[in-house]
């Protein structure tokens, strides 16, 4: 993994895949695994995806979003959207990431920033919201079962009076018809790794479902 500048975010850096990094050998099982051990996930962390990526350049640009704030940074990956929080100076930032790897990755691109976050390496999804003001979601849309999961969390959160900001490039499992456009920047994808050309991402207000 490389240090580097994250694709239009030149104030934050991070420990970025290359070619040589040879992060297929994270999928790949040791055979010695217990019952219920969770197995290696695809490496997401290793990459500034789109959707972090314009939640983030947001948050820098609008720090008032964040300053003071207590904000949650939901499957934060690489930390990206996280840091970006620390640094327009959210009070207190809180990390959610599953993957072990990440978690990993996480601490190591937050002191890389000089960022204070705490991070929660297990599934918070299923639980209450956590005592904060703001939560943030990068790119937590990626597939049917993670929305299945996230929609009703972000739900409890509007509920308790929380704020939700997403960041999202437009995957297939956005929930739309829920979502309410307040930035749009264009940004690479995947980190840009493979040449990505920027491309519109927006930022949304996660708001109540309509009656029907």
């Amino acid at each position: 993994m490389r240090l580097l500048p994250a694709p239009s975010l030149p104030e934050i850096r991070l420990y970025m895949a290359h070619p040589g990094s040879g992060l297929r050998r994270l999928l790949e099982s040791d055979g010695n695994a217990d019952e219920g051990v969770v197995e290696p996930q695809p490496p997401y962390w290793a990459y500034a995806w789109a959707g972090g990526a314009v939640l983030a350049r947001y948050i820098l640009d609008r720090p008032s979003t964040v300053a003071g704030r207590r904000v949650l940074d939901l499957g934060a990956g690489s930390g990206l959207v996280g840091i970006a929080a620390a640094k327009a100076g959210a009070s207190e930032v809180i990390a959610a990431e599953i993957d072990r790897n990440g978690i990993v990755a996480l601490g190591l691109n937050a002191e890389a920033n000089g960022a204070a976050i705490t991070i929660i390496g297990e599934d918070i999804t299923a639980g209450p919201p956590l005592a904060v003001d703001l939560v943030l979601a990068g790119d937590v849309f990626y597939g049917r079962e993670v929305a299945r999961r996230v929609i009703p969390f972000l739900d409890r959160c509007l509920a308790a009076g929380i704020e939700v900001l997403v960041g999202d490039p437009g995957r297939a499992w956005l929930p739309r018809r829920r979502l309410r456009l307040v930035g749009e920047y264009l940004v690479p994808d995947v980190g840009g790794n493979g040449g990505s050309a920027p491309k519109p991402s927006g930022v949304f207000a996660f708001v109540v479902a309509d009656a029907d």
